[in-house]
């Protein structure tokens, strides 16, 4: 790898031939910061970011990649596929990209073969199985101004994606709301919904989700 020196690789190799992986994990994450620096811009992370965002949750097929029900793709054909349209990853990039991610959006698997997006999918191969949880007493929603008129209308939907992402806290909401113009913060009232019946699951990065909120446990803050 460019930026990984001989006997980080070596070392690297002789972790995942033994199995050793937490070993492998605290190793790559010692050697990401001074990566980060040398070879890579916040753009280009950005760039690819939103890159696997698109093939891992949305339009594996644009190129030519498959997914098990898990999310799981591996990254050899992730890596053949992206070439083939024009867009240049490398293990390098993955690994800096999955670890410097705020949101914690992918996770690379153990034998380090393989990278999925944790949550967030509209793809129908895929179907995350996630454990129940109950979640604490309110969740926040983040969104733009002109999309209020419609959730008055039929609260919050999953749309395309498979569920409605919900926040632990108000800052966060707003960071998402500001994706999408003028952000809104709705407070949620999730564990009386979870009392009702609702079901909540919570992803690997926090992410609480839920198949729809209705309009009467929805309140703007």
């Amino acid at each position: 790898m460019p930026g990984i020196d001989h006997h980080q690789g070596l070392l690297w190799k002789s972790l995942t031939e033994r199995d050793d992986f937490e070993t492998l994990d605290k190793a790559i994450s010692c050697t990401l910061p001074k990566v980060r620096v040398t070879t890579m811009n916040s753009k280009q992370l950005n760039e690819a970011s939103k890159f696997l965002s698109y093939v891992l949750r949305h339009e594996p097929q644009s190129i030519g990649l498959q997914l098990d029900t898990e999310g799981w793709a591996k990254i050899d054909s992730l890596i053949a596929g992206a070439a083939k349209e024009g867009h240049i990853l490398n293990r390098e990039l993955l690994l800096v990209v999955v670890s410097s991610s705020d949101k914690k959006r992918f996770a690379i698997s153990n034998d380090a073969q393989y990278i999925r997006a944790v949550q967030g999918h509209s793809t129908e191969s895929v179907n995350l199985q996630y454990i129940e949880k109950e979640p604490p007493e309110f969740l926040y929603h983040g969104t733009a101004t002109r999309f209020l008129e419609s959730i008055q209308q039929q609260g919050l939907i999953a749309g395309a994606r498979h569920h409605v992402h919900l926040s632990q806290d108000m800052a966060t909401a707003v960071t998402v709301g500001q994706r999408y113009g003028k952000p809104v913060v709705l407070k949620v009232e999730a564990l009386r919904m979870h009392q009702q019946g609702f079901n909540f699951f919570q992803a690997e990065n926090d992410v609480w989700l839920t198949g729809h909120v209705p309009i009467f446990f929805i309140h703007q803050e």
